[in-house]
């Protein structure tokens, strides 16, 4: 697999292929480039800007249902070779190439500047208002007890054996309590509270699609929203909604 965090690197302009599709815009994914001109993987939406210059970068459209949330990680099959230009350090496959990619911070589009053969735009850090004092570091610490317990739990319960050990909130919650980003500018990443607060939206075994619904919708709130306590009283509480279902399923497991 690649890894984590998809390195990207600007393609060349080339004529636009009249047979791709014009993808219709849903922002939910950013590149940064580097030094070498490699980009990173990032979550965005359309709210408001920082007081920041804005950056042209390279877009990935997701739609609204496959939004990717500030911390959550996922695996692409990119076939289409405007996309694969973008891309270094893949998975070749026959058809295509596979790539992991995880999400950094939400972004504020500010201008399109191409649709083809990728679309291309300005764009500007989107951060939390600030929110301190006891109540957050009181808030934040129930959050990730709720988290490490239902990491506890679904470890606990019968997976198929192709199953990844670690838990996609146990994975989230690592990365969100990194201490140093390698190749990323610091406008771009989110103080430690405002990561925790989105690591808790993640899947567990098993969901139905009515509970991948229910967490679709709990995503799409933690994305609108700019308050980082909250986005993390809203995440404790699906936290907690999780805890209860996986007990569930442990106890009829166990008889």
């Amino acid at each position: 697999m690649a890894a984590a965090s998809t390195l990207l690197r600007l393609p060349s302009r080339s004529a636009p292929n009249s047979q791709d599709p014009v993808p219709r815009v849903y922002p939910s994914l950013l590149a940064r480039p580097t030094r070498r001109r490699l980009l990173r993987a990032a979550s965005c939406s359309p709210s408001p800007p920082p007081p920041s210059a804005p950056l042209d970068f390279p877009l990935l459209p997701f739609p609204p249902a496959e939004v990717l949330i500030p911390s959550e990680c996922k695996t692409l099959h990119l076939y289409e070779a405007r996309y694969l230009a973008l891309l270094e350090e893949v998975q070749k496959l026959d058809l295509g190439a596979l790539v992991s990619i995880r999400g950094l911070c939400r972004v504020n589009i500010k201008n399109l500047l191409q649709m083809e053969p990728y679309l291309r735009g300005d764009i500007s850090p989107m951060m939390d208002k600030f929110s301190g004092g006891t109540e957050l570091g009181m808030r934040i610490s129930k959050l990730r007890e709720g988290m490490c317990n239902l990491h506890s739990l679904q470890m606990k319960l019968k997976v198929p054996e192709d199953e990844p050990l670690q838990t996609n909130i146990k994975s989230s919650l690592l990365w969100s309590e990194k201490e140093i980003f390698e190749d990323y500018d610091n406008e771009f990443i989110p103080g430690l509270p405002e990561r925790l607060s989105f690591a808790a939206y993640q899947s567990v075994s098993g969901m139905s699609d009515a509970e991948l619904l229910t967490l679709q919708k709990y995503k799409i709130k933690a994305m609108d929203l700019t308050d980082t306590l909250e986005r993390i009283n809203s995440g404790i509480e699906y936290v907690e909604h999780n805890i209860g279902m996986i007990a569930a399923r442990l106890a009829i497991q166990n008889i």
